[in-house]
């Protein structure tokens, strides 16, 4: 009797081993698979399709050039000695709090060096900062990478990956195979350079006769980081397999207004307008140094050695109106080349460079639909302006990019 009751006991200690070595490995995994002290869960996703208003507006505001490093303890660049002390990252992620209150965007387009990343140990931690107040808002966000995101613990694919996955983002990691350029069925193309590269429908307002058709088209294209070039180091630029996919997303919609003869009070160009969003500006920027732009032009262009042929493209293409970029954070202008404008965003970030003194700053597009006497049409006018970060929360510089004739 006490053999038995004796290995009762055993069997009994045995299992209740058992028992707490597995319950110890779960508490240790779940505590692994735990980011930012949350425990997953399913991406959190914003109203889709993309749309215009109800007032037949859709405005974006682009945020260039964040260089986000770890918070509070990541001090300021380029700021006056009496507001250094007092200066870090979260003067960034205020400067964009307020602007998603004031301005109220239907998109916001990041476009690129989000973070910077030899200020991080932590990638993930970094873009979850950065990218907060995006998050928080609820709206729809969309980013490409810089020439800094990558140089912390995640290479270019993971990080288009990791951002296409956080809550309300709508950026992609490549284009999907349902693009009107690939012929294949699901799935996403992979004979193209780069990460980060999708095209973002939007589309007319509700209850219009354009509801449910898309309007206005946002390229968002990866243009790298850095190269070699017969030996000499140079920045990256978007190369032809690029501009390949682009094309075919253009020509994809050459056949619209025909396709949408009924609507014959539809106010449509050939193509929907489209506008361009990546990271490092095109060697022919350089051009507009001795021509008229609005804005200032403080510092010299860095840009790529390689002249991969982006203008000759949009100009074939014939629907890209406006391009918008960063990288060069003191140079904040618009100039017009064959007919397109290009703009840059202006330096964000509060860890980016600067010059002291003069506000960080960011760039509003608004995209206006014409209107007949039953109801909103196409496009008609997009315009932008800068926001400063100053005291008088200034905005500057409001100009027409294009027009319909």
């Amino acid at each position: 009797m006490e053999s038995a009751t004796a290995k009762w006991v055993f069997s009994f200690l045995y299992l209740a081993i058992i028992l707490l070595t597995l319950f110890s490995l779960h508490s240790q995994i779940a505590v692994k698979l735990v980011i930012g002290h949350h425990k997953p869960r399913l991406k959190r996703s914003p109203d889709l399709p993309l749309r215009f208003r109800d007032d037949g507006t859709f405005k974006i505001l682009q945020v260039a050039d964040m260089h986000y490093g770890t918070g509070a303890a990541t001090r300021c660049r380029d700021v006056l000695p009496s507001e250094f002390d007092f200066c870090s990252d979260l003067n960034t992620t205020r400067f964009l709090e307020r602007l998603i209150r004031s301005e109220k965007p239907d998109l916001i387009a990041f476009t690129g060096d989000n973070i910077f990343g030899t200020s991080t140990t932590d990638a993930a931690e970094s873009l979850f900062r950065a990218f907060g107040p995006a998050m928080d808002s609820g709206l729809p966000w969309a980013a490409v990478l810089g020439n800094h995101d990558h140089e912390s613990t995640m290479n270019r694919e993971e990080l288009m990956s990791f951002i296409s996955l956080m809550d309300y983002s709508v950026s992609q990691t490549n284009p999907s195979a349902e693009d009107p350029s690939d012929t294949g069925k699901g799935g996403r193309i992979t004979s193209i350079d780069g990460f980060g590269n999708y095209n973002l429908r939007v589309y007319g307002a509700p209850g219009s006769i354009l509801a449910n058709h898309s309007v206005l088209n946002l390229f968002f294209l990866d243009s790298g980081a850095r190269e070699v070039v017969q030996g000499i180091r140079t920045y990256g630029w978007i190369k032809e397999s690029q501009l390949h996919w682009l094309r075919g997303v253009s020509k994809g919609y050459q056949g619209q207004k025909q396709d949408l003869y009924h609507l014959s009070e539809a106010s449509l160009s050939p193509k929907p307008p489209a506008l361009g969003f990546f990271h490092i500006p095109i060697p022919e920027i350089r051009q507009l140094y001795n021509q008229k732009v609005i804005g200032h032009f403080h510092e010299a262009v860095a840009c790529s050695s390689v002249n991969s042929g982006v203008l000759q493209t949009f100009v074939s293409m014939g629907d890209v109106k406006a391009v918008f970029w960063g990288h060069d954070h003191n140079n904040e202008f618009c100039g017009k080349l064959d007919g397109i404008w290009f703009c840059y965003g202006g330096g964000f970030g509060y860890h980016a460079y600067g010059r002291a003194g003069w506000p960080r700053r960011a760039r509003v597009i608004l995209a206006e639909l014409g209107r007949s006497e039953k109801s909103w049409m196409g496009v008609e006018r997009i315009g932008t302006w800068k926001c400063l970060d100053d005291e008088k929360r200034s905005k500057i510089d409001e100009q027409i990019l294009w027009e319909l004739e």
